[in-house]
């Protein structure tokens, strides 16, 4: 039985080598990579049993994904259909000025006409908890029907539910995340959102700290987390605010940071941590993904444990 189940689009990354634009480049490196799939592969690292639902085409690239996450001890619960095509994006990287550039190419993936009814929901009945993100519901108004069934299932059975309102600009505006956001979260136990992702999308042009308490005032959650950045996260739980600095790590890898924060956050709540102590747990994990090539954190308990001795001087526990 799963003690953690996730549900999202989990896409292939196309990345050129070093600094090549695409549009030239001979070869890619070739990643799975999904928000929640990443989250259940950094909480199935860290010991959490976990499983990712979704959809996915019957073909060698839906496959691949498959593959992808079995490697790191997930066990996929997907509908496989002969119908629509695996989504990808790519992914340049550079320095500045052109930087990082993503270019999705996701149309007609066949996840976006997936529904509660055909996914083995008693997967999300018998986890400690389920967990999603905005960027679900972005995709179509079938997957936006999807969350809020998939989060009032959880709530029904008493599974945690843990929401990262993570907005994707290229995926819809600030006004429409709203409206469908603000409507899912009276299912959300955990709410997680970036700072800047508040102030876009939710109006809360405060402080981290501001952000965390006004949200706990104004909405039902066991726990709102307000990640930082290179600054660390804050959390609001039973009352109390909670800050965590950021431990310094690489920018070599950034993509799927915070994902991987996630991830170690519910891997250390699902295993009888405090809040404090998954705040430092997410944020070690986080700074670990950052070493790591792809979106993916590969990492280990141990590996995790090393990174918050070393910063000891520095986390409140």
């Amino acid at each position: 039985m799963p003690e953690l189940a996730t549900f999202g689009e989990t896409m292939l990354r196309l990345s050129p080598p070093g600094d090549q634009p695409v549009e030239t480049a001979g070869t890619f490196a070739v990643h799975a990579a999904g928000a929640e799939s990443n989250v259940a592969v950094a909480a199935q690292r860290l010991g959490v049993e976990s499983t990712w639902l979704s959809k996915l085409p019957d073909s060698p690239p839906g496959r691949r994904v498959l593959a992808a996450l079995r490697q790191h001890g997930v066990d996929p619960a997907v509908v496989l259909t002969e119908e629509g095509r695996q989504g990808t994006y790519y992914l340049e990287s550079a320095d500045p000025p052109r930087g990082r550039t993503v270019t999705y190419d996701r149309e007609g993936a066949a996840v976006r006409t997936a529904t509660a009814a055909e996914l083995p929901t008693d997967l999300i009945e018998r986890a400690d908890a389920f967990h999603t993100t905005g960027i679900t519901p972005a995709l179509s108004d079938t997957l936006a029907t999807t969350t809020t069934d998939l989060l009032e299932l959880a709530r029904e059975a008493d599974t945690t539910t843990a929401f990262d309102l993570n907005y994707r600009s290229k995926l819809w505006s600030p006004e429409a995340a709203r409206e469908t956001v603000t409507d899912l979260l009276d299912r959300v136990d955990l709410f997680v959102v970036a700072d800047r992702d508040a102030e876009t999308v939710l109006g809360l042009a405060g402080s981290p700290v501001e952000t965390a308490e006004r949200l706990d005032a104004d909405y039902d959650f066991e726990t709102v987390v307000v990640t930082r950045g290179d600054e660390g996260a804050v959390a609001v739980h039973d009352g109390q605010t909670h800050e965590q600095p950021a431990i310094p790590a690489s920018d070599a890898h950034p993509v799927g940071t915070g994902d991987a924060f996630v991830g170690g956050f519910l891997a250390s709540r699902l295993q009888g941590g405090t809040v404090p102590d998954a705040l430092a747990y997410g944020t070690a994990t986080a700074a670990l993904k950052r070493t790591v090539p792809g979106d993916m954190a590969v990492v280990t308990p141990e590996a995790v444990e090393r990174a918050l001795a070393d910063e000891s001087g520095r986390i409140e526990r």
